[in-house]
């Protein structure tokens, strides 16, 4: 989605879709060129977006999916969070504020080395590695809504990612490991 032709506003400072987008989402992709209302991907439980920002309550309840955000969020991201992956630009570096990390952790967005040093890859969301995952989904962006923040975001990536933010929730962590132990069990 993205704003009308006639449109002169920046899309990353006005709201292109409403309240409670992706409610409850079980698949697609969806790219909003410009900033959503409160809830967005509520109860996300398979569904990939990408958005240039997002009101209160972002990603509350989600169980699944990814989500990419190229902006600032509202208070309140992630509360009951219980899987799936958000990244954040945290552009401004108050997203920690803004995140309710009672049920998730806030990581960097590494690359796939650096994870691979750091994380076993049955800890991978999807068993991609994040950097490939969010270059994706921006590149999807940019082709789909000719989002000049998505552009600049992959000229200037180096620049770029060490500002974004992984948001892992604790219990898709656990669970990921349950899976990864019960395989490595029915192996043996």
């Amino acid at each position: 989605m993205q704003p009308s032709p006639k449109f002169r506003g920046e899309p990353t400072e006005n709201i292109i879709t409403g309240n409670v987008v992706l409610y409850g989402a079980i698949c697609g992709e969806a790219y909003f060129r410009g900033v959503a209302g409160e809830r967005f991907a509520v109860r996300n439980s398979g569904a990939q977006a990408v958005v240039e920002g997002v009101g209160d309550h972002g990603c509350e309840y989600m169980t699944g999916g990814t989500v990419v955000v190229l902006g600032t969020t509202g208070r309140n991201f992630a509360a009951g969070m219980s899987g799936g992956i958000a990244y954040v630009l945290d552009a401004d570096g108050e997203f920690a504020r803004r995140c309710n990390a009672s049920m998730v952790a806030l990581e960097p967005l590494l690359g796939e080395a650096e994870q691979e040093a750091k994380l076993t890859r049955d800890l991978w969301h999807g068993g991609i590695a994040d950097e490939a995952i969010v270059k994706r989904l921006i590149e999807n962006h940019a082709r789909h809504t000719g989002s000049a923040q998505a552009k600049r975001v992959l000229e200037r990536w180096n620049e770029f990612r060490p500002k974004f933010v992984k948001v892992f929730p604790n219990e898709y962590r656990r669970a990921l490991g349950e899976l990864a132990a019960k395989g490595r069990r029915i192996a043996a």
